[in-house]
């Protein structure tokens, strides 16, 4: 097979190979094996972009045992109806009406719980924007969350503000959980599985501070409210005595996964690392480094594989996302090296606004765009990657995939 086909194969079968709904079922039997739930009522809140697979995999498992429930997921992601569960689509990265309305419908439901009850709280990447009750005006929310993700804040920094911009983040929705048990399994989507940055950490207690926030405020300049200011000097929950947290995957689980379906097709594969955080474009560049030392001196297949999550800086107006950046960044470098490719991928189908999942190039990219009379660095510089991918055939469409355990990137020596 040709690079692109394998690149194609290695996509899909690493996706399919972290998909929540053995690790939702696994963590539910064994739940269920200690006792299960109680005798309570059981409310499930499913919510981030691999929401509707997470909470379809418990109603698999638990058909009438659940109440009620919400599962507050991006747009275009319900992949149909789930019994005695509301599906709700709403906006990401930015939040919007919808993400409100579906939060306060899960808060409407947890409301009055006594302490023989439970609440089963699916949590994914994503739900920072997806699970929201702004303690701003949404406006006001939407425009720091534009200029944190402009800045390049990673998204540490970003979620250590949305916290105290929120009513449900940095572990307050297991506080109006009380006095209710919240069982959480949670599909990690940042470097390390932290657990109170996933989507901001509704249900788990907050290791930042105030003094945290207003160094990350000051370092990027971010314009707030006086009202926005006063919130950063509110602290959060530290300690949170209702909460059971199981992690179900992560992105070493799928950089394990696509090195498995890397040596299945005969190459011989370097881990670089699990832990990638820099500038998407700065990323490229290295990768196509790579590519270029063992194009002429491998003894065989090789494959690279880096996982993690990159930023961008938005120095023009164009679309595309990190991963397309990316590995547009890395085309020039390996312009000509016929056996040679690279890639990189978001898990969860999507890249930036975008409905593309990442992007492939090769040694012809550069000089199929070159005929086309456009320079990679206008179009870098522009953040306008996906256009031009698409104009070699270098967008990768996967849909969305059901699951959000960060991104993968990989060069392929043939």
């Amino acid at each position: 097979m040709g690079l692109r086909n394998d690149a194609d194969l290695i996509i899909k079968e690493a996706i399919r190979r972290v998909l929540p709904d053995e690790a939702v079922a696994s963590a539910l039997n064994n739940k269920l094996s200690k006792g299960g739930f109680g005798n309570g009522r059981l409310i499930v809140v499913s919510a981030g972009k691999a929401g509707w697979q997470m909470a379809k995999a418990a109603s698999d498992i638990l058909g009438d045992r659940i109440d009620s429930g919400v599962c507050v997921t991006k747009y275009d992601h319900v992949m149909g109806e789930i019994p005695g569960i509301k599906c709700i689509e709403a906006g990401h990265p930015v939040p919007d009406k919808n993400s409100f309305l579906g939060t306060a419908e899960a808060l409407a439901l947890v409301e009055d719980l006594s302490a023989e009850d439970t609440v089963l709280f699916l949590l994914s990447g994503g739900g920072s924007a997806l699970f929201e009750k702004p303690l701003v005006s949404g406006e006001e929310l939407a425009d720091i969350t534009s200029q944190l993700l402009a800045c390049g804040a990673d998204i540490i920094e970003i979620n250590t503000i949305r916290k105290r911009l929120s009513a449900v983040k940095g572990g307050k929705f297991a506080k109006i959980c009380e006095p209710a048990h919240v069982f959480s399994i949670v599909l990690s989507d940042i470097l390390g599985d932290p657990l109170d940055m996933i989507a901001s950490g509704p249900a788990y207690p907050d290791s930042t501070s105030c003094e945290d926030a207003c160094a990350i405020v000051k370092k990027y300049g971010i314009k707030l409210s006086d009202e926005a200011k006063a919130l950063m000097e509110v602290e959060t929950p530290k300690v949170l005595d209702n909460v059971e947290t199981m992690i179900t995957g992560s992105v070493k689980n799928l950089c394990e996964a696509a090195a498995d379906v890397c040596k299945s097709l005969g190459y011989d594969v370097v881990m670089l690392t699990d832990q990638l955080t820099c500038v998407a474009r700065e990323a490229g560049s290295f990768m196509a480094a790579i590519a270029k030392t063992y194009a002429s001196s491998a003894s065989g297949s090789m494959a690279f594989i880096a996982g993690g999550e990159t930023v961008v800086h938005l120095t023009g107006s164009g679309k595309g996302g990190r991963n397309q950046e990316l590995a547009l960044a890395a085309a020039d470098g390996i312009a000509g090296l016929g056996n040679v490719c690279v890639f990189s991928v978001g898990s969860d189908g999507t890249d930036g606004p975008t409905d593309a999942a990442g992007g492939y190039v090769d040694g012809n990219t550069a000089a199929m765009l070159k005929a086309q009379g456009i320079n990679i660095y206008d179009v870098l510089h522009d953040n306008d990657a996906y256009n031009a991918l698409a104009k070699t055939d270098g967008l990768i469409i996967t849909g969305a995939t059901g699951t959000n355990v960060n991104d993968f990137a990989v060069v392929l020596v043939k």
